[in-house]
């Protein structure tokens, strides 16, 4: 697991829209639960959680869809491709689908989610596994040992 080196800019599949970020991630996760395999036709989505002013939209307009629009993950208007959510609340960061960057080298999942949903073969790295959701209270720490291992 290392740091990238910034900026990376990346797009969606067709490469209408394009993104940057310009910050290292506070954590990256890997999220089996069903509703992320079925966004990503995947065993399970990956994500890295950007703080919200080392993000960028660089090109074109991407849309809020999904099942729920108040969960923020917005997707190319042409392609579909799923890039980014924005969780209502959660200002602060943005989680980057980091396959949509130009450079994915860097990348490994520290913490995986939703192992109670996980398909039986599908594994990761993850040094830290919940069977949910880590609670709120757990996200400090565990971006610090992110932090900690990455430097």
């Amino acid at each position: 697991m290392s740091r990238p080196t910034l900026p990376l800019d990346g797009a969606c599949r067709c490469g209408k829209v394009k993104i940057r970020i310009s910050a290292p991630p506070m954590i990256t996760m890997a999220c089996h639960c069903t509703g992320c395999q079925r966004m990503s036709g995947s065993a399970y989505s990956l994500s890295a959680a950007i703080p919200a002013e080392g993000f960028s939209v660089i090109a074109g307009e991407p849309v809020v869809a999904g099942a729920s629009p108040e969960a923020g993950h917005h997707f190319c208007p042409d392609c579909m491709t799923w890039m980014f959510t924005r969780p209502a609340g959660l200002d602060f960061f943005v989680n980057v689908r980091p396959t949509m960057l130009d450079d994915v080298s860097w990348y490994s999942p520290f913490v995986e989610t939703y192992t109670s949903e996980q398909l039986p073969w599908a594994t990761t790295p993850a040094a830290h596994s919940y069977e949910k959701f880590p609670p709120m209270e757990d996200f400090e720490p565990l971006m610090a040992a992110y932090a900690a291992r990455v430097a």
